[in-house]
Protein backbone atom coordinates (compact mmCIF):
# COMPACT_ATOMS: atom_id res chain seq x y z
CA UNK A 1 0.00 0.00 0.00
CA UNK A 2 3.09 2.41 0.68
CA UNK A 3 4.44 1.97 -2.62
CA UNK A 4 1.16 3.04 -4.59
CA UNK A 5 1.46 7.01 -4.08
CA UNK A 6 4.73 6.64 -6.04
CA UNK A 7 3.04 4.72 -9.22
CA UNK A 8 1.83 7.59 -11.02
CA UNK A 9 5.11 9.96 -10.43
CA UNK A 10 6.88 6.28 -11.65
CA UNK A 11 4.40 6.02 -14.73
CA UNK A 12 5.11 10.01 -15.51
CA UNK A 13 8.75 9.44 -15.02
CA UNK A 14 8.62 6.70 -17.88
CA UNK A 15 6.10 8.58 -20.24
CA UNK A 16 8.39 11.39 -19.93
CA UNK A 17 11.59 9.50 -20.97
CA UNK A 18 9.46 7.32 -24.24
CA UNK A 19 8.57 11.18 -25.07
CA UNK A 20 12.43 12.00 -24.70
CA UNK A 21 13.69 9.39 -26.62
CA UNK A 22 11.30 9.85 -29.43
CA UNK A 23 12.10 12.78 -29.72
CA UNK A 24 15.57 12.23 -29.84
CA UNK A 25 14.92 9.67 -32.53
CA UNK A 26 13.04 12.19 -34.70
CA UNK A 27 15.90 14.61 -34.43
CA UNK A 28 18.69 11.51 -35.58
CA UNK A 29 16.71 10.77 -38.21
CA UNK A 30 16.08 14.51 -39.41
CA UNK A 31 19.68 14.93 -38.68
CA UNK A 32 20.64 11.80 -40.88
CA UNK A 33 17.93 13.41 -43.72
CA UNK A 34 19.81 16.81 -43.69
CA UNK A 35 23.64 15.19 -43.69
CA UNK A 36 24.11 15.23 -47.05
CA UNK A 37 23.10 18.33 -48.06
CA UNK A 38 24.81 20.33 -45.18
CA UNK A 39 27.02 21.79 -46.70
CA UNK A 40 24.89 23.43 -49.25
CA UNK A 41 22.69 24.39 -46.50
CA UNK A 42 25.40 26.29 -44.50
CA UNK A 43 26.89 28.12 -48.01
CA UNK A 44 23.01 28.82 -48.67
CA UNK A 45 22.58 30.10 -45.15
CA UNK A 46 25.68 32.51 -45.72
CA UNK A 47 24.53 33.65 -49.04
CA UNK A 48 21.51 34.85 -47.77
CA UNK A 49 22.69 36.53 -44.92
CA UNK A 50 25.40 38.29 -46.86
CA UNK A 51 23.40 39.49 -49.58
CA UNK A 52 20.42 40.46 -47.13
CA UNK A 53 20.80 43.75 -46.94
CA UNK A 54 20.22 43.71 -50.76
CA UNK A 55 17.34 41.97 -50.66
CA UNK A 56 15.48 44.63 -48.10
CA UNK A 57 17.05 47.14 -50.26
CA UNK A 58 14.54 45.65 -53.56
CA UNK A 59 11.70 44.48 -51.06
CA UNK A 60 11.98 48.11 -49.43
CA UNK A 61 12.06 49.70 -53.20
CA UNK A 62 8.70 47.61 -53.67
CA UNK A 63 9.94 44.31 -55.43
CA UNK A 64 8.00 41.73 -53.69
CA UNK A 65 10.00 38.91 -52.01
CA UNK A 66 9.48 35.90 -53.85
CA UNK A 67 11.18 38.59 -57.07
CA UNK A 68 13.93 39.65 -55.04
CA UNK A 69 14.92 36.03 -54.64
CA UNK A 70 14.51 35.35 -58.31
CA UNK A 71 17.03 38.67 -58.95
CA UNK A 72 19.15 37.91 -56.29
CA UNK A 73 20.16 34.42 -58.01
CA UNK A 74 20.31 35.25 -61.03
CA UNK A 75 23.13 37.47 -59.55
CA UNK A 76 24.85 34.25 -58.10
CA UNK A 77 24.72 32.48 -60.86
CA UNK A 78 26.24 35.16 -62.84
CA UNK A 79 28.74 36.04 -60.97
CA UNK A 80 29.25 32.98 -59.21
CA UNK A 81 28.01 29.85 -60.99
CA UNK A 82 28.62 30.46 -63.99
CA UNK A 83 32.49 31.42 -63.67
CA UNK A 84 32.48 28.24 -61.79
CA UNK A 85 31.65 26.10 -64.90
CA UNK A 86 33.79 28.29 -67.35
CA UNK A 87 37.00 27.74 -64.97
CA UNK A 88 36.42 24.67 -63.58
CA UNK A 89 36.97 22.49 -66.40
CA UNK A 90 40.72 23.93 -67.69
CA UNK A 91 41.96 24.30 -64.19
CA UNK A 92 43.84 20.87 -63.67
CA UNK A 93 45.33 21.03 -67.18
CA UNK A 94 46.59 24.42 -65.95
CA UNK A 95 48.04 23.51 -62.87
CA UNK A 96 49.41 20.74 -64.23
CA UNK A 97 51.15 23.06 -67.31
CA UNK A 98 51.74 25.54 -64.96
CA UNK A 99 53.68 23.48 -62.89
CA UNK A 100 55.97 21.71 -65.85
CA UNK A 101 56.77 26.08 -66.19
CA UNK A 102 57.64 26.47 -62.69
CA UNK A 103 60.32 23.32 -63.05
CA UNK A 104 62.02 24.74 -66.65
CA UNK A 105 62.02 28.37 -65.17
CA UNK A 106 63.82 27.04 -61.92
CA UNK A 107 66.16 24.97 -64.30
CA UNK A 108 67.41 27.38 -66.68
CA UNK A 109 67.46 30.54 -64.32
CA UNK A 110 70.57 32.83 -65.26
CA UNK A 111 73.97 32.96 -63.32
CA UNK A 112 73.92 36.54 -62.71
CA UNK A 113 70.89 39.10 -62.06
CA UNK A 114 69.87 41.48 -64.80
CA UNK A 115 71.71 45.07 -64.70
CA UNK A 116 68.58 46.40 -63.67
CA UNK A 117 67.46 44.76 -60.69
CA UNK A 118 70.99 46.44 -59.15
CA UNK A 119 70.08 49.30 -59.51
CA UNK A 120 66.51 49.45 -57.48
CA UNK A 121 66.72 51.61 -54.68
CA UNK A 122 67.82 49.78 -51.19
CA UNK A 123 66.80 46.58 -51.91
CA UNK A 124 68.83 45.90 -55.45
CA UNK A 125 72.28 45.14 -54.34
CA UNK A 126 70.94 42.54 -52.03
CA UNK A 127 68.48 40.80 -54.08
CA UNK A 128 71.01 40.52 -57.00
CA UNK A 129 73.40 38.70 -54.67
CA UNK A 130 70.48 36.60 -53.62
CA UNK A 131 69.88 36.07 -56.96
CA UNK A 132 73.58 35.05 -57.91
CA UNK A 133 73.73 32.65 -54.84
CA UNK A 134 70.61 30.95 -55.52
CA UNK A 135 71.34 30.60 -59.64
CA UNK A 136 74.91 29.76 -58.72
CA UNK A 137 73.14 26.40 -56.59
CA UNK A 138 70.60 25.91 -59.33
CA UNK A 139 71.40 22.13 -59.60
CA UNK A 140 71.10 21.82 -56.37
CA UNK A 141 67.66 24.01 -56.24
CA UNK A 142 65.91 22.01 -58.50
CA UNK A 143 66.21 18.82 -57.43
CA UNK A 144 65.43 20.45 -53.42
CA UNK A 145 62.30 22.22 -55.19
CA UNK A 146 60.71 19.23 -57.04
CA UNK A 147 59.15 17.33 -54.32
CA UNK A 148 57.97 20.60 -53.34
CA UNK A 149 56.42 21.42 -56.21
CA UNK A 150 54.95 18.17 -56.49
CA UNK A 151 53.03 18.56 -53.00
CA UNK A 152 51.83 22.22 -54.63
CA UNK A 153 50.38 20.76 -57.36
CA UNK A 154 49.06 17.68 -55.62
CA UNK A 155 47.33 20.58 -53.00
CA UNK A 156 46.37 22.58 -56.09
CA UNK A 157 44.79 19.65 -57.65
CA UNK A 158 42.56 19.03 -54.81
CA UNK A 159 41.51 22.40 -54.57
CA UNK A 160 40.64 22.69 -58.23
CA UNK A 161 38.82 19.11 -58.13
CA UNK A 162 36.84 20.18 -55.15
CA UNK A 163 35.76 23.00 -57.21
CA UNK A 164 34.73 20.78 -59.73
CA UNK A 165 32.47 19.04 -57.09
CA UNK A 166 30.87 21.51 -55.56
CA UNK A 167 29.03 23.06 -58.44
CA UNK A 168 25.71 20.71 -57.50
CA UNK A 169 26.65 21.78 -54.11
CA UNK A 170 26.62 25.16 -55.24
CA UNK A 171 23.38 24.99 -57.34
CA UNK A 172 21.53 23.51 -53.88
CA UNK A 173 22.77 26.08 -52.02
CA UNK A 174 21.21 29.16 -54.26
CA UNK A 175 17.62 26.78 -53.75
CA UNK A 176 17.94 27.31 -49.74
CA UNK A 177 19.26 30.97 -50.11
CA UNK A 178 16.40 31.95 -52.02
CA UNK A 179 14.16 30.05 -49.67
CA UNK A 180 15.52 32.13 -47.16
CA UNK A 181 15.08 35.54 -49.32
CA UNK A 182 11.52 34.64 -50.12
CA UNK A 183 10.54 33.80 -46.54
CA UNK A 184 13.10 35.34 -44.52
CA UNK A 185 11.29 37.85 -42.06
CA UNK A 186 9.54 34.33 -40.72
CA UNK A 187 12.33 32.21 -40.27
CA UNK A 188 14.54 35.44 -38.57
CA UNK A 189 11.13 35.85 -36.36
CA UNK A 190 11.23 32.27 -35.74
CA UNK A 191 15.14 32.12 -35.15
CA UNK A 192 14.74 35.36 -32.39
CA UNK A 193 11.85 33.90 -30.47
CA UNK A 194 14.15 30.25 -29.67
CA UNK A 195 17.23 32.89 -29.05
CA UNK A 196 14.87 34.73 -26.18
CA UNK A 197 13.71 31.17 -25.27
CA UNK A 198 16.99 29.73 -24.95
CA UNK A 199 19.37 33.01 -23.82
CA UNK A 200 17.05 35.74 -23.16
CA UNK A 201 18.16 39.48 -24.38
CA UNK A 202 21.66 37.73 -24.26
CA UNK A 203 20.29 35.09 -26.78
CA UNK A 204 18.57 37.39 -28.79
CA UNK A 205 21.49 39.90 -28.75
CA UNK A 206 24.36 37.46 -29.63
CA UNK A 207 22.10 36.38 -32.62
CA UNK A 208 21.91 39.56 -34.06
CA UNK A 209 25.69 40.03 -33.70
CA UNK A 210 26.35 36.19 -35.52
CA UNK A 211 24.56 37.40 -38.62
CA UNK A 212 26.71 40.98 -38.70
CA UNK A 213 29.93 38.28 -38.24
CA UNK A 214 28.68 36.52 -41.15
CA UNK A 215 28.36 38.98 -43.09
CA UNK A 216 31.90 40.67 -41.99
CA UNK A 217 33.40 37.58 -42.77
CA UNK A 218 32.09 36.53 -46.25
CA UNK A 219 32.95 40.44 -47.18
CA UNK A 220 36.13 40.49 -45.48
CA UNK A 221 37.60 37.55 -46.12
CA UNK A 222 35.63 36.06 -48.94
CA UNK A 223 34.70 38.78 -50.86
CA UNK A 224 38.27 40.33 -50.94
CA UNK A 225 39.39 37.11 -51.80
CA UNK A 226 36.90 36.65 -54.76
CA UNK A 227 37.86 40.08 -55.48
CA UNK A 228 41.67 39.74 -55.74
CA UNK A 229 41.44 36.48 -57.86
CA UNK A 230 38.93 38.49 -60.45
CA UNK A 231 41.14 41.49 -60.39
CA UNK A 232 44.01 39.64 -61.03
CA UNK A 233 42.57 37.37 -63.95
CA UNK A 234 41.29 40.97 -65.51
CA UNK A 235 45.20 42.15 -64.83
CA UNK A 236 46.75 39.15 -66.42
CA UNK A 237 44.40 38.56 -69.23
CA UNK A 238 44.56 42.57 -70.39
CA UNK A 239 48.75 41.88 -70.47
CA UNK A 240 48.26 39.15 -71.98
CA UNK A 241 49.96 36.44 -69.58
CA UNK A 242 49.22 32.68 -70.58
CA UNK A 243 46.66 31.10 -68.05
CA UNK A 244 45.28 34.44 -67.05
CA UNK A 245 42.41 32.13 -65.24
CA UNK A 246 44.29 29.78 -63.69
CA UNK A 247 46.93 33.00 -61.73
CA UNK A 248 43.52 34.25 -60.79
CA UNK A 249 42.35 31.16 -59.23
CA UNK A 250 45.43 30.78 -57.47
CA UNK A 251 45.58 34.66 -56.13
CA UNK A 252 41.77 33.44 -54.71
CA UNK A 253 43.13 30.50 -53.03
CA UNK A 254 46.35 32.11 -51.64
CA UNK A 255 44.25 35.35 -50.42
CA UNK A 256 41.56 33.38 -48.80
CA UNK A 257 44.57 30.91 -47.18
CA UNK A 258 45.67 33.89 -45.46
CA UNK A 259 48.85 32.29 -44.47
CA UNK A 260 49.99 32.03 -48.69
CA UNK A 261 48.93 35.37 -49.13
CA UNK A 262 52.74 36.90 -49.71
CA UNK A 263 52.74 34.88 -52.94
CA UNK A 264 50.13 36.81 -53.81
CA UNK A 265 53.35 39.26 -54.85
CA UNK A 266 55.63 36.42 -56.27
CA UNK A 267 52.42 35.79 -58.82
CA UNK A 268 52.02 39.24 -60.17
CA UNK A 269 56.06 40.38 -60.14
CA UNK A 270 56.54 36.80 -61.69
CA UNK A 271 54.43 37.91 -64.44
CA UNK A 272 56.04 41.61 -64.62
CA UNK A 273 59.01 40.04 -64.82
CA UNK A 274 58.42 37.46 -67.71
CA UNK A 275 56.74 40.44 -69.40
CA UNK A 276 59.97 42.18 -69.26
CA UNK A 277 62.23 39.49 -70.12
CA UNK A 278 60.07 38.86 -73.64
CA UNK A 279 60.68 42.90 -74.43
CA UNK A 280 57.21 44.01 -73.02
CA UNK A 281 58.92 46.63 -70.82
CA UNK A 282 55.35 49.05 -70.82
CA UNK A 283 53.17 46.00 -70.03
CA UNK A 284 56.15 44.78 -67.52
CA UNK A 285 55.25 48.46 -65.60
CA UNK A 286 51.17 48.29 -66.09
CA UNK A 287 51.42 44.45 -64.53
CA UNK A 288 53.26 45.54 -61.36
CA UNK A 289 51.02 48.88 -60.80
CA UNK A 290 48.32 47.02 -61.61
CA UNK A 291 49.65 44.22 -58.85
CA UNK A 292 50.20 47.18 -56.30
CA UNK A 293 46.97 49.18 -57.26
CA UNK A 294 44.28 46.72 -57.78
CA UNK A 295 45.58 43.17 -56.39
CA UNK A 296 47.19 43.85 -52.81
CA UNK A 297 46.09 47.09 -52.26
CA UNK A 298 42.50 45.49 -51.37
CA UNK A 299 44.09 43.13 -49.05
CA UNK A 300 45.90 45.67 -47.10
CA UNK A 301 43.00 47.88 -46.73
CA UNK A 302 39.96 46.59 -48.35
CA UNK A 303 40.12 43.15 -46.00
CA UNK A 304 40.21 44.51 -42.51
CA UNK A 305 37.93 47.60 -42.79
CA UNK A 306 35.23 45.33 -44.16
CA UNK A 307 36.00 42.67 -41.90
CA UNK A 308 35.94 44.76 -38.67
CA UNK A 309 32.87 46.37 -38.79
CA UNK A 310 31.43 43.22 -37.57
CA UNK A 311 33.65 41.39 -35.77
CA UNK A 312 36.89 41.45 -34.28
CA UNK A 313 38.26 37.89 -35.12
CA UNK A 314 41.89 37.10 -35.04
CA UNK A 315 43.96 36.06 -38.17
CA UNK A 316 44.57 32.54 -36.45
CA UNK A 317 41.16 32.09 -36.33
CA UNK A 318 40.42 32.68 -39.82
CA UNK A 319 43.25 30.23 -40.88
CA UNK A 320 42.25 27.05 -39.28
CA UNK A 321 38.75 28.08 -40.49
CA UNK A 322 39.89 28.27 -44.10
CA UNK A 323 42.09 25.07 -43.94
CA UNK A 324 39.45 23.14 -41.54
CA UNK A 325 36.63 24.08 -43.60
CA UNK A 326 38.28 22.77 -46.76
CA UNK A 327 38.93 19.27 -44.99
CA UNK A 328 35.67 19.16 -43.23
CA UNK A 329 33.47 20.26 -46.57
CA UNK A 330 35.57 20.41 -49.23
CA UNK A 331 36.26 23.69 -51.51
CA UNK A 332 32.82 25.42 -49.73
CA UNK A 333 34.47 24.56 -46.51
CA UNK A 334 36.56 27.28 -47.55
CA UNK A 335 34.04 29.92 -47.10
CA UNK A 336 31.93 27.87 -44.57
CA UNK A 337 35.06 27.74 -42.27
CA UNK A 338 35.99 30.89 -41.30
CA UNK A 339 32.15 32.13 -40.75
CA UNK A 340 31.57 28.90 -38.51
CA UNK A 341 34.32 30.42 -36.22
CA UNK A 342 33.25 33.66 -36.14
CA UNK A 343 29.79 32.31 -35.19
CA UNK A 344 31.26 30.64 -32.40
CA UNK A 345 33.53 33.06 -31.35
CA UNK A 346 30.58 35.54 -31.09
CA UNK A 347 28.29 33.64 -29.13
CA UNK A 348 31.47 32.57 -26.68
CA UNK A 349 32.21 36.21 -26.33
CA UNK A 350 28.15 36.93 -25.58
CA UNK A 351 28.15 34.26 -22.77
CA UNK A 352 31.40 35.80 -21.44
CA UNK A 353 30.23 39.33 -21.41
CA UNK A 354 27.73 38.68 -18.04
CA UNK A 355 30.77 37.57 -16.46
CA UNK A 356 33.01 40.57 -17.33
CA UNK A 357 30.09 42.78 -15.92
CA UNK A 358 29.44 41.47 -12.25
Amino acid sequence: MDQQPAEPGLRHLIERGMALVAVGVVLLGILATLQPFATAIMFGAILAIALWPVRDWMVGKGIRPALAATLLSILVVAAIVLPTIAVAPGLIEAINAGTARAQQAIASAPATAPDWIATLPLVGEPAAAAWTHVANARGNLASLATPYLARFQTILLNVASGLADSLLQMLLALVVAAMFWTTGEEIADSLRDAAARLGGPTGVESLETAGGAVRSVAYGVVGTSIWQGVMAAIGYAIAGIPAAPLLGFLTFVFSISQVLSPLIVVLWGGAAWWLYDQGSLGWAIFMGLWGVGAISSSDNLLRPLLIRRGVDMPLSIVIIGVFGGFVAFGFLGLFIGPVLLAVGLVMLRAWRKPERMD
